[in-house]
């Protein structure tokens, strides 16, 4: 099964595709999704959630795995990330693809098995599990990729269950 793995910003949205078999994975693709800051609001939303469904179509993807929204001060900066969000689940959506949200300390238990981990040691986890020399590059798409790892430790029995 091909998870797409997403963590979502405004600014750059990782990218990354993991093959799994619920024991198994591999990597397939990975990147970024820039926007530019001359671009309004709408425009870049909407850029990004285009983007996503042009990936899916690309990479075949069954499911996506995605990081959720995680704050502890400043809501404002918190708002362009959610509309990320809304519109990437919108447009999977249209493409019957299921999106399975994340909080950022449960992706890095499932990675890493502890909650409080650091960035690096997220990435680190995900180029060994994932059979790179080294971290993936730029951190967005590395943090998209643990997302699909998420993804595929964390839900892969229930999923297989109830998918065609």
């Amino acid at each position: 099964m091909r998870i797409l793995g997403i963590d979502p910003g405004y600014a750059q949205t990782g990218w990354g595709v993991v093959e799994s078999d619920g024991q198994h994975n591999r990597p397939v693709s990975f990147g970024v999704i820039k926007t530019a800051t001359s671009q309004s609001d709408s425009q870049r939303i909407h850029f990004i959630a285009k983007a996503v469904g042009e990936l899916a179509i690309e990479h075949h993807v069954a499911i996506c795995g995605m990081e959720d929204i995680f704050f502890t001060k400043n809501i404002s900066s918190a708002i362009p990330v959610a509309k990320v969000i809304g519109a990437c689940i919108h447009q999977l959506s249209l493409q019957d693809i299921p999106v399975r949200l994340y909080s950022p300390p449960t992706i890095k238990t499932v990675v890493t098995g502890y909650g409080g981990a650091e960035k690096h040691q997220v990435q680190e986890m995900v180029r060994i599990l994932l059979g790179f020399e080294s971290i993936p590059r730029p951190d967005h798409a590395a943090d998209a990729l643990a997302a699909a790892l998420c993804l595929a430790v964390y839900d892969f029995t229930q999923i297989r269950m109830n998918m065609p």
